[in-house]
């Protein structure tokens, strides 16, 4: 069954999921990150600067090296090369999620992010889901 991991009152979403992809990598953890195409390009642009001194090796699956590339970014999981982790930072329960051994979902402070972060949360606690949840700030 897989395990999700809630991290939520993150504050800036998009920030916080490349400092939690950038663990995965140095972890050895293969991660698709799943998003709707605006989001997962500002994540995708984010990734390239949000660390000087880190570089996170990724891809869009449609890449022709996505089989071989540790972090694969994509708006759907039908071909998803990986299925060790995922990362959501969409607003819906992804479609395949329990085809992965991990799911990563990450919750901002915006009254939209949180709504959505409680509709999933009960979408697998209903389902017996075992939930982890990982509270940021105060």
């Amino acid at each position: 069954m897989t395990r999700i991991d809630f991290h939520s009152n993150v504050g800036d979403s998009l920030l916080y999921a490349c400092r939690l992809i950038r663990k995965a990598y140095q972890a050895q953890q293969p991660t698709v990150v799943l998003a709707d195409p605006a989001r997962l390009r500002a994540f995708d642009e984010q990734l390239w600067t949000f660390s000087p001194l880190d570089f996170v090796p990724h891809c869009m699956m449609d890449s022709p090296l996505a089989a071989q590339t540790p972090i694969v970014l994509a708006t759907n999981l039908d071909n998803a090369p990986h299925h060790q982790v995922l990362l959501n930072l969409g607003a819906e329960v992804p479609a395949q999620f329990a085809r992965f051994e991990r799911l990563l979902e990450i919750v901002g402070d915006t009254p939209d992010e949180l709504a959505a972060g409680r509709e999933r949360y009960r979408f697998y606690r209903d389902r017996g889901y075992p939930l982890n949840n990982y509270k940021q700030g105060g």
